[in-house]
This record gives structure tokens, C-alpha cells and sequence, in this order.
């Protein structure tokens, strides 16, 4: 990682030599009206876009082929199903990246911004990077009710149980590729995201906030937009919140 942090200039990433350090993970159910719009607005030099389609049964798989992406199919339901199938392909790869991105493929996230989660990494050597949803930069109604406390009661039990700093569970995200993989996730649903941040504390890695903004997604969400979503959610996040707590 030492050796591209000079390709990093003035925040933007502008030698050709890096393109193969960051790959973007997509997981997407029924996301054809976003997906496509989540693509094109990723930056250039991410070496390969990703897209897991978690059992879609619309156009999913054709918009974000035609848009470039590379599309795997997870039927599985449940976001680290999809996840872990994109980090398995990625697994099998000759050239591994020095970075992973994940990004939802709803469009409530700035792909753009990509940059601002990864130059951390690139220029300081820090190990993970959460976009962080902060309430001034997100658009109204972007977030549930019940997205926003639960969010307040993870990071706050995170403080409470580990001395963590984060405030946010926010799936665009940015990871080293070595450090992922030491992580060994195994979340398949709903848990996905905390498991990541609590095995980042338990291993002592270093990891850093970055905010982002946030709009209204395309179309209604799988989890926060259904009373079953959000409860299995909850205790997913929960559970493995204290799973990690009496370890």
C-alpha cells in the first residue's frame, strides 16, 4: 500500500498503474431502476464493479451488464450471502486488490464519493473507512425512524462495550483487501455490517468515519421498509453485538 501513495494527488487518483487496487462489491435484489444510474456514477478508476444479484426477479442482471459491471447470482437471500459471493469470485482472481468498496444498488449513496472513502486508505494507511450517513448531509426521509435509532443503539452499545467511536452502521464502506479477508465474515443477512465493525475493534485494526451524503433511495427498502425486515435486523445486529460482548 505504501508503494501507491504517491498516485494520490490532491484527493484524486490519477495513474493508470492503480488500476487494479479497487474493486466495488454491489449486492442488488430487484434494484433495475437504480442499479444502472449506481454504475455509470462510479468513478473511473475502480478496476471492476461487481454486482451480486440476490435472487432479483426483474431486470436487475441485464441493466448492470449493459452498463459494464461484472454480474454474479447469488439466490440465497440475504445481503452477506451476496457479499461473500462477490469476495469468493474476487478469492479466485490472479491479481487480488489492495481495496474492496461496498455500495448498496439502491442509489441512496454518492458513488462518486468513493474517493473520499478510500484516500484514507491509500494516503495514511489507515485499514477501513465507513461512510458515515451524518444528519446534516443526508436528504430527508432517507432514513427511517427506525433505521436512525437503531443505528444510535448499536454505536452506542459499541462505545459502551469496545470504547468504539462510530455513529453510524453505513453500508458504503471501504476496506484493505488483506484486512478483509482476515476478517473471515461469515453473516449471512442482516448482520453483515456490525459483524465487519466489531471484528475491525477485535483485531485492533484501524478504521475512520468519513461523511457522506445520502438521498432517498430508488424504490422501497428490502429491510427498513418492512416491519419483518427491520425486527430480524434488529436482532441480528444486536445479537451480534453481545455475541462479541462476553468473548
Amino acid at each position: 500500500m505504501n508503494g501507491i501513495r504517491s498516485l494520490v494527488i490532491r484527493g484524486t487518483i490519477l495513474d493508470k498503474q492503480i488500476m487494479n487496487i479497487i474493486k466495488v462489491i454491489i449486492p442488488a435484489y430487484n434494484e433495475e431502476k437504480a442499479i444502472g444510474n449506481v454504475i455509470s456514477e462510479i468513478p473511473s478508476f475502480v478496476s471492476e464493479i461487481i454486482v451480486i444479484s440476490n435472487n432479483s426477479t426483474d431486470n436487475t442482471v441485464a441493466v448492470a451488464q449493459k452498463a459494464g459491471a461484472t454480474v454474479l447470482t447469488e439466490n440465497k437471500m440475504g445481503y452477506g450471502y451476496a457479499c461473500l459471493k462477490g469476495l469468493d469470485y474476487i478469492s479466485k482472481q490472479v491479481i487480488k486488490p489492495e481495496i474492496v468498496v461496498f455500495l448498496d444498488g439502491d442509489y441512496s449513496d454518492y458513488p462518486e464519493e468513493l474517493i473520499k472513502l478510500t484516500t484514507p486508505i491509500i494516503e495514511n494507511n489507515i485499514d477501513f473507512v465507513i461512510g458515515a450517513r451524518v444528519r446534516k448531509l443526508r436528504e430527508k426521509y432517507s432514513m427511517t425512524t427506525q433505521q436512525i435509532f437503531g443505528n444510535w443503539l448499536a454505536t452506542s452499545l459499541m462505545k459502551l462495550f469496545f470504547n468504539a467511536t462510530y455513529t453510524d452502521l453505513g453500508p458504503f464502506r471501504a476496506i484493505k483487501y488483506s484486512k478483509l479477508v482476515a476478517l473471515k465474515m461469515e453473516d449471512k443477512t442482516y448482520g453483515w455490517t456490525v459483524e465487519m465493525q466489531l471484528k475491525v475493534l477485535k483485531q485492533k485494526m484501524t478504521y475512520l468515519e468519513i461523511p457522506v451524503r445520502y438521498k432517498n433511495r430508488i424504490g422501497i427498502s428490502k429491510v427498513s421498509g418492512t416491519v419483518k425486515g427491520t425486527i430480524m435486523a434488529g436482532v441480528k445486529i444486536i445479537g451480534w453485538i453481545f455475541k462479541y460482548t462476553i468473548k
